[in-house]
């Protein structure tokens, strides 16, 4: 197992806060650009994406790398993610939530030398086709790609109500007006970042703040008003039409702590 303290030095800034994590399984670097996956406890949900981006080979054009923030369900077994082509699982032994697990993951993938990273969600609600076109985009210069299930051509299946009307009305359109780039999906994972941005100063990923939510909401905010090239990309994100609803945000409590982190970010104050 390799044991990893801290990746600030390897970033070359002694300023970076990075979680403590593990790297079990790591095969090296074999592509450009690679395709990150935060995880905990997704079971069959994260052995169905991995299984559907194997069968259109995305590990074919990027190196997938799991980051797993302490599953106890087996799903991450070794044998299994070497049958699906993963190159990497990384295991946050640090603080935090997802922005802690993505801080960790971002951190490795810049001290393996990749140009871009993409990030989806272990919870097999998005369609994995889009990811070659987003990583067409970085190559075309672009620094921040959003999926979209809003835009034309997107899909958005079975999202809850309540779900659907605070992005459309309250997160999308703040992001928006504070960022000065119109944003229409905001609060999904899908993303890709070129690690020109990542490593700027003035955007400062690895910073101890963001630990749960808070990345996600400060990147769309921050990103477009340093004047980094945006675009939105119209992907396909399904709910399952029955049983529970995979997401880690639920309840008053945690809708209103989303709301929170977007009111901050709006306001600046993640700003370094």
């Amino acid at each position: 197992m390799n044991s990893i303290h801290s990746a600030a030095g390897r970033l070359q800034d002694s300023t970076a806060e990075i979680p403590a994590f593990d790297a079990p399984i790591w095969r090296g670097k074999t592509r450009g650009y690679c395709v990150v996956i935060p995880v905990i406890n997704e079971g069959e949900r994260i052995q169905r994406l991995l299984s559907r981006m194997h069968a259109i080979d995305v590990d074919g054009i990027a190196d997938v790398i799991v980051v797993d923030g302490g599953s106890t369900d087996g799903s991450l077994a070794p044998a299994f993610l070497d049958s699906v082509g993963v190159r990497g699982l990384l295991v946050k032994r640090g603080p935090g939530k997802l922005s802690a697990q993505l801080r960790c993951a971002y951190a490795f993938a810049l001290e393996q030398g990749y140009e871009g990273i993409v990030t989806i969600d272990g919870n097999d609600k998005d369609d994995p086709d889009p990811i070659a076109r987003f990583i067409d985009a970085l190559k075309e210069g672009y620094d921040f790609v959003q999926a979209s299930r809003f835009l034309p051509g997107g899909v958005a299946e079975n999202t809850p109500v309540s779900r659907d009307l605070a992005i459309r009305l309250i997160h999308a359109p703040a992001l928006s007006l504070a960022s000065g780039f119109r944003w229409t999906d905001t609060t999904q994972g899908f993303r890709a970042y070129s690690s020109r941005m990542l490593r700027d100063a003035r955007i400062a990923p690895f910073r101890s703040v963001f630990s749960g939510y808070e990345l996600l909401a400060y990147l769309s905010y921050r990103v477009p008003k340093l004047g980094f090239r945006c675009i939105e990309l119209p992907t396909v994100r399904r709910y399952p039409a029955t049983g529970d609803t995979p997401t880690k945000i639920s309840g008053i409590r945690g809708n209103w702590a989303v709301l929170k982190v977007l009111f901050k970010a709006c306001l600046g104050h993640y700003n370094p």
